[in-house]
């Protein structure tokens, strides 16, 4: 016996009602269930679609879906590792590889500035004042999103948290970093100015590359990661 369409989106139902909230991995999990139902119902054919249902439940055991989801968790966040690397190697590449000099080199020379800890501030508060404001918006998308209860994959929802994560770690880091150095930075030598600039220049890439070009390229990504993502838009 093969499962309606009505039975399919009732399971879609039921891993929602027990915390699955990533529509991929609801599809991964509703697949399985519709499998072993269709399984069950040949060696018990008098049972109700409800009674299979629960009795597939039981074989995720006393956790249900939490192994399932935090083993696709775990898997995704390495393909994001290795997206978020491969948008921050392009940097280090032509034609991006000048801007990044530029940048380098620029920190450098201001640095060697008397009281260019401050202007390293209020740089910092200005990005910080303007990332606020992008992130609100984004939170205020994904929770309109969340209220129309469109599809959200975990992608998705993982490029927005790194997003917010980043930036909150980068900007507080930075922030103690320039507290705690008691010395005018154009009093330090040059190779300690070399690799301060540095660490800044890569802080940077990586807050632009997750706090705007994933976020920009994340219709993209998601093509690319989910072939069902394309046609769920189009639904």
């Amino acid at each position: 016996m093969k499962l309606s369409e009505n039975q399919i989106q009732e399971l879609y139902k039921f891993t929602r009602k027990h915390y699955v909230y990533f529509y991929d991995v609801q599809t991964e999990l509703v697949d399985h269930l519709a499998n072993d139902i269709e399984e069950i119902w040949v060696e018990y054919p008098n049972l109700s679609f409800e009674q299979a249902r629960d009795k597939s439940f039981k074989k995720f055991g006393i956790f249900g879906f939490m192994d399932v989801i935090e083993s696709r968790q775990k898997a995704m966040n390495k393909r994001y590792a290795k997206i978020l690397w491969r948008f921050f190697k392009e940097w280090f590449t032509l034609p991006k590889l000048i801007t990044t000099l530029t940048v380098f080199l620029s920190f450098f020379f201001l640095l060697k500035i008397p009281f260019s800890k401050y202007i390293l501030l209020a740089a910092l508060l200005s990005v910080v004042t303007f990332d606020l404001i992008k992130q609100t918006k984004a939170k205020k998308k994904h929770k309109n999103k969340e209220a129309q209860k469109e599809k959200i994959f975990l992608l998705e929802s993982m490029i927005g948290d790194t997003r917010q994560g980043f930036s909150g770690l980068a900007f507080i880091n930075i922030f103690n970093f320039l507290n705690l150095i008691k010395v005018p930075f154009h009093t330090l030598e040059n190779h300690w100015l070399l690799l301060i600039s540095f660490s800044i220049t890569c802080v940077l890439v990586l807050f632009y590359v997750t706090g705007f070009m994933i976020p920009k390229k994340a219709e993209e990504l998601l093509i690319e990661t989910y072939p069902e993502y394309k046609l769920s838009k189009t639904l």
